[in-house]
């Protein structure tokens, strides 16, 4: 969604109320402890979309800082008082939360999912001298303005998109076929416009078997999506390709299954397909998709760490990128703090900046940050969608699965 839609956006009174109800907070400030520690606890503004058509991913997100209290204790980090705020799926509403954290005392700030919304905190918090640790937004500019305190342990969307390529090459050798033909389907936020804008730049770097027929942009706030499907479904390509968000997966799913269409593999580059709510909403038509997307190694100790707490406050969610990504950000912040001994916001950008968490739970080496504040050796993981559950197929050595190939068709399903 461009800037323009977004400020003309207002949540529904729904979704507002919903948004209120999974996070139990109002969108300004309520603080309290997530870690029990001696010494004064470091001020931490958390910003994420508890309300508008993000929020069923912004509570989600929550659910990583809800976990943190126990792991943070047993690994010994000093405390964190969380200061939440709403930023209503609004840029403008989104900067302005962020100065009002900051002005109540906020010394750290983490968010906020949509790059949108991070930029816009991102130039805030470099205007304030205030560190922000971004838990997932990969438009790449974030990045690239020579900021000083503001720090991403996410990938770029060039990042993902290597990824992505690099996973689809390796499923396509381990199943023995490969696609001639795609269709790009993709969100026209900022997210999905720098993807679009990535892969013709970053495929012809991997070889790829198939080539891209044709590119659809729609507004990830839409409500019905049949003209695209239609437009997709007509190109004849055998998988389809996308960059999406929740409410607009299970609507372009829906709209699949009602326009008879299967395609031999639907291959996702970004967040909606996995998400529990995709699960649960769809049932058996939510098997099948690959997602490749910044995710967790399941091998790794502090991955079962944050599946076991999750499974303790959330029986039944999917431990999944809103939650790891989400917490490692809380977590560059405890650590810096510790190794920092002061809530100084240049000491905690010098210590942010000196990152080394080798402890951690993304695909990858650990957590460290470039000189442009970008942990750039992130890797990207392929999942599949199974019977309710997720697995993770690719790469290799960050996999507990085989990749099922084709899609079953959605008429074949019992």
């Amino acid at each position: 969604m461009n800037r323009k839609s977004q400020n003309r956006f207002r949540p529904s009174r729904r979704t507002f109320t919903a948004g209120l109800g999974a996070a139990g907070l109002t969108a300004g400030i309520a603080p309290f402890n997530i870690v029990r520690a001696q010494g004064a606890a470091l001020k931490v503004g958390v910003l994420l979309p508890r309300s508008g058509y993000q929020a069923g991913i912004g509570q989600d997100c929550q659910r990583g800082v809800d976990i943190a209290a126990g792991i943070f204790k047993d690994l010994g980090l000093p405390s964190l008082q969380i200061m939440n705020a709403d930023t209503e799926t609004n840029v403008d509403v989104a900067r302005s939360r962020a100065e009002k954290l900051i002005g109540e005392g906020a010394q750290v700030l983490v968010g906020a999912f949509d790059s949108g919304q991070s930029s816009a905190i991102a130039q805030v918090a470099e205007q304030k001298g205030i560190p922000f640790i971004i838990n997932i937004a990969a438009a790449p500019p974030i990045t690239e303005q020579g900021y000083k305190f503001v720090f991403r342990n996410f990938p770029t969307a060039a990042m993902i998109l290597g990824g992505a390529f690099a996973g689809q090459k390796e499923i396509f050798a381990a199943v023995g076929a490969a696609p001639k033909t795609a269709v790009f389907l993709h969100v026209n936020d900022t997210f999905g416009t720098s993807m679009a804008g990535g892969i013709g730049a970053v495929m012809p770097k991997f070889d790829m078997p198939y080539k891209i027929v044709e590119t659809i942009a729609y507004d990830p706030a839409a409500r019905d999506l049949s003209v695209e499907i239609s437009k997709a479904k007509a190109t004849g390509a055998e998988v389809v390709l996308l960059v999406s968000r929740l409410n607009d997966a299970i609507l372009l799913t829906r709209e699949m299954v009602k326009q008879r269409w299967s395609p031999t593999a639907i291959m996702s580059m970004g967040p909606g397909w996995y998400e529990d709510q995709y699960l649960k909403t769809l049932g058996k038509l939510s098997d099948g998709p690959l997602s490749f997307a910044p995710w967790y190694d399941p091998n790794k100790p502090l991955s079962k760490t944050l599946e076991q707490a999750l499974a303790k406050v959330n029986a039944g969610v999917n431990l999944n990128t809103n939650h790891v990504y989400t917490f490692e950000a809380l977590l560059v912040a405890a650590d810096a703090y510790k190794r920092a001994g002061s809530a100084d916001p240049k000491a905690l950008a010098d210590a942010i900046r000196a990152t080394n968490i080798a402890n951690n739970a993304s695909p990858g080496p650990g957590i460290q940050f470039d000189a442009k504040g970008q942990n750039d050796k992130l890797k990207i993981s392929a999942i599949q969608n199974r019977g309710g559950k997720l697995v993770t197929v690719a790469p290799k050595e960050a996999a507990n699965a085989k990749p099922e190939w084709p899609l079953t068709p959605y008429d074949k399903r019992a």
